[in-house]
């Protein structure tokens, strides 16, 4: 019998491997984008090149999409279901809060379509608002950082 991690694996055309299940795992029962260290952590005792190739595995693939949130540290979220390895899915507004730096996909939210002039050749688009998440937003006890 297979099992859910493994036939999401399979779906995206990767082989299923323990690291790689792990991971999965990892990012499926995390409410927010995470980091390469952020992975490592929460898997303690796994070997960070494996982590990192198994993540870029995972773009590659189409099974989570890469989120550049200005905090210096690239992180990581599942894709929708119709994510490709040519075409990502994710043109979706990101929300990183700035008090508890988590990073929130908002697929709900999407990117609006800027009009370039001239020659202009988008490739990649992404959009990152920042301020207080719900859970922070309503937590005054702690002030949030000052945004540089």
């Amino acid at each position: 019998m297979a099992h859910p991690l493994e036939d999401t694996l399979i779906a995206k055309q990767i082989t299923p491997t323990a690291m790689r299940l792990l991971v999965l795992d990892v990012l499926m029962k995390q409410p927010a984008a995470l980091s390469l260290t952020d992975v490592e952590e929460l898997l303690q005792h796994a070997d960070r090149i494996t982590v990192h190739r198994t993540l870029k595995t995972f773009t590659d693939k189409g099974l989570v999409h890469r989120i550049e949130d200005g905090s210096g540290a690239v992180k990581f979220a599942l894709c929708e279901p119709s994510c490709t390895p040519e075409h990502h899915q994710d043109l979706h507004v990101h929300f990183f809060c700035t008090r508890c730096r988590e990073t929130s996909c908002l697929p709900a939210v999407p990117v609006p379509a800027v009009a370039l002039p001239g020659a202009y050749q988008v490739q990649e688009t992404s959009l990152v608002m920042k301020g207080l998440c719900p859970r922070c937003a309503g937590d005054t006890s702690t002030p949030a950082p000052t945004m540089q």
